[in-house]
């Protein structure tokens, strides 16, 4: 094990030698919880000086006990059995680190049950099962933390909950899935198509073996979930929100969007609105110039938008065992802290008081407004001006339309950009260019924003 060099805080006077350290047990040894239990031994002095005590691991579970105890090392004991360390008793903290919604969610409810406080970095548990979880934790008056749970090393959450405390945010937009991001840094930079970026993407160890929660856009909705909660102070509403991957992209789409000056990304959208929350996980155009078209590879940013602050940005690493370690640690670091403060004292789990939740209706997918970009490949020897025609026809106005460039002409393609529109507008109308017979085959559409402050 690395020995910090530091004289310990005791020995130098600034931590009373009666403080007990906060004694943390951990449900899962792998990526998350190897590189947890890295860092705590690392920066183990570092980490009590701004804690105010020492964090310990005193008990590990995990699927594989030999190779938790590699990890670990002999003075930490392992067991098989999630459930015996949800309720040791000299358990203070449960860091759950296996993943998934199953078993997960009953280790996390038998900690709660048993007064341990719990941090997770399982933004699919939270999304699907958070609001059952955080009851619990409140009726127990215990604590559930999840900083990790989204853009694992941008402090989003804990931005949200206090430092844009004042503000009534207006939206955030997020580039928070990794994976997607780095597909489509390779789709533009180097002009793969998505099934070779991907392989890519698979080979370096950005995607899974099966990366679907990843390309369709799933891990997005839970991140979103979770951020549009503590940004509205609403309930999570996994459920409503309208997703959409990346996998039904193509080369010509991404070339398509660079040749009206836009690129493509992932795009976590949260928005106020009069008539709702606009909650989405799309491909989207963002310009080519804007601050989030810069986040390239599997980067993650998020842009928020308060009345008081105004535009704010968070840029940092999406994934990773010791950028998710940082953001789990200072979860422990903020639980040690509090040792002793009432619940009522600290902040909510989803950034404001239960009896203060808004359960603010969410915009219906064919009410949502915007400008969106079509490419429409058309029969050769038809008109740009046609076109404009038969979409003017079912209400959709053009800004913009050209030819794309690297068609041929046996096969051209109209690149457009529409005004202002609902989806439910935008839907008929590629209805009816279904079966248009200067349009000979599907037309791709997908949303634009310019995140205007």
């Amino acid at each position: 094990m690395y020995r910090d060099p530091v004289p310990s805080l005791e020995a130098r006077g600034l931590l009373p030698a009666a403080t007990r350290a906060l004694r943390v047990g951990m449900i899962g040894i792998g990526t998350v919880g190897g590189g947890t239990f890295r860092v705590l031994a690392r920066n183990q002095r570092h980490i009590a000086a701004r804690a105010g005590r020492g964090i310990e691991i005193v008990a590990v579970a995990a699927r594989d006990l030999a190779r938790a105890a590699r990890i670990v090392g002999a003075a930490v004991p392992v067991t098989a059995d999630p459930f015996e360390v949800a309720a040791h008793p000299e358990v203070d903290v449960v860091v759950e680190a296996a993943g998934g919604t199953g078993p997960a969610r009953d280790w996390v409810l038998a900690a709660i049950a048993h007064g341990k406080r719990v941090v997770t970095a399982n933004k699919a548990l939270l999304a699907v099962h958070g609001e059952e979880i955080f009851a619990a934790a409140r009726a127990r008056g215990v604590a559930v933390a999840y900083e990790g749970a989204v853009a694992v090393s941008i402090p989003i959450v804990k931005a949200l909950r206090e430092g844009l405390v004042a503000n009534r945010v207006e939206w955030l937009a997020g580039i928070i899935n990794g994976t997607s991001n780095f597909i489509l840094s390779k789709m533009r930079d180097e002009g793969m198509g998505f099934a070779d970026a991907l392989r890519e993407a698979q080979a370096l160890g950005y995607a899974e073996a099966d990366p679907a929660f990843d390309v369709q856009g799933i891990d997005a909705a839970h991140k979103l979930t979770l951020l549009a909660a503590n940004a509205f102070g609403m309930p999570l509403r996994f459920a409503d929100v309208q997703v959409e991957g990346i996998d039904g992209l193509e080369a010509a789409d991404v070339r398509g969007a660079e040749q009206l000056g836009f690129r493509v990304k992932l795009l976590g959208v949260a928005r106020r609105t009069p008539e709702g929350v606009e909650l989405r996980v799309q491909p989207t155009l963002l310009p080519a110039t804007h601050l989030l078209a810069q986040v390239n590879g599997s980067m993650n940013g998020v842009m928020v938008k308060g009345d008081a602050a105004g535009v704010t940005m968070y840029y940092g690493a999406g994934a990773g065992a010791e950028q998710t370690a940082s953001a789990v640690i200072a979860d422990l670091v903020d639980l040690a802290r509090l040792e002793g403060v009432p619940p009522a004292q600290q902040v909510p789990h989803l950034g404001v008081h239960p009896h203060a939740t808004e359960a603010l209706p969410v915009l219906p997918r064919a009410a949502a407004p915007g400008v969106r970009w079509l490419r429409v490949p058309l029969v050769a020897g038809q008109r740009l001006d046609a076109l404009q025609a038969a979409l003017a026809g079912h209400g959709v106005s053009l800004q913009r339309v050209v030819w794309a460039d690297h068609t041929p002409a046996a096969a051209p393609e109209a690149l457009c950009l529409t005004g202002l529109l609902v989806q439910a507008t935008l839907d008929d109308a590629l209805r009816a260019l279904a079966t248009h017979p200067a349009v000979r085959g599907p037309v791709k559409a997908l949303p634009v924003e310019t995140l205007d402050a």
